[in-house]
């Protein structure tokens, strides 16, 4: 069974759907990237998925376990964890203390854990006593991540990682969601990035009008019309 799985999402803000009746699963050890044009409904879909917004139809589940109606709160508990695009580190904290918040729902030893992450980004690992606010925009990005990470979870959703990176540091963090994959880790990229999303996952979803147009491997994906379904037209797997 895989790790992730959202069955007929509907949802939207107020009584507005934006959204239309998305499936979608994800397996451990994989990426699996959601792309598609602007107000296409990708960032919706995650605040769907994490309980930040309530789905209007449809179910989510993380390892069987249905999160449809759960507190927020309690989502990470269950296994699955979010980082959003904007505001995703506590910058007045070091990363240390960044991390100790991140720990909140471990359920092994905080401490342990957190050398466990260090070690796997050494950048941060470096700069545990700097506050947050001082570090480099990527660096504030992997922080959230590795914050993300300390509750040892079955499936990590991240909302466009890379936004307003260079392409070096944009390169770093792909690097590190793959790595974080290969921990069996099911990750879900919301990417903006079309080119950047077929080089490192392994499936791929575009959402087109607030559906899921097309899925597939990535490179079956990366073989079809992609401009001409991002403006929703007809495709041929």
């Amino acid at each position: 069974m895989p790790a992730l799985i959202a069955e007929g999402v509907t949802a939207g803000y107020g009584r507005a759907p934006i959204i239309f009746d998305i499936s979608l699963s994800a397996e451990l050890g994989t990426v699996t990237t959601i792309i598609g044009p602007n107000g296409a409904g990708k960032s919706t879909f995650a605040k769907a998925l994490v309980g930040i917004l309530r789905p209007m139809s449809g179910r989510v589940s993380v390892n069987g376990v249905d999160l449809t109606r759960m507190p927020g709160y309690q989502i990470p508990r269950h296994g699955l964890v979010y980082v959003p695009q904007n505001d995703n580190v506590f910058k007045r904290l070091t990363v240390r203390e960044n991390l100790e918040v991140g720990g909140f729902a471990a359920r092994a030893d905080p401490q342990a854990r957190m050398e466990e992450i260090l070690a796997i980004f050494t950048d941060l690992d470096k700069a545990k006593e700097k506050k947050a606010g001082f570090l480099s925009g990527g660096q504030q990005n992997l922080l959230a991540i590795a914050r993300a990470l300390m509750v040892d979870p079955v499936a990590v959703l991240l909302d466009e990682p890379t936004a307003g990176l260079s392409p070096a540091y944009t390169d770093t963090v792909w690097a590190q969601i793959e790595r974080i994959s290969h921990l069996n880790t099911a990750v879900i990229v919301v990417e903006q990035n079309v080119e950047r999303a077929l080089k490192h996952s392994d499936y791929v979803h575009i959402f087109v009008a607030g559906r899921n147009h097309v899925h597939g491997e990535a490179r079956e994906i990366g073989s079809l019309d992609l401009a001409s379904i991002f403006l929703g037209r007809s495709h041929t797997p």
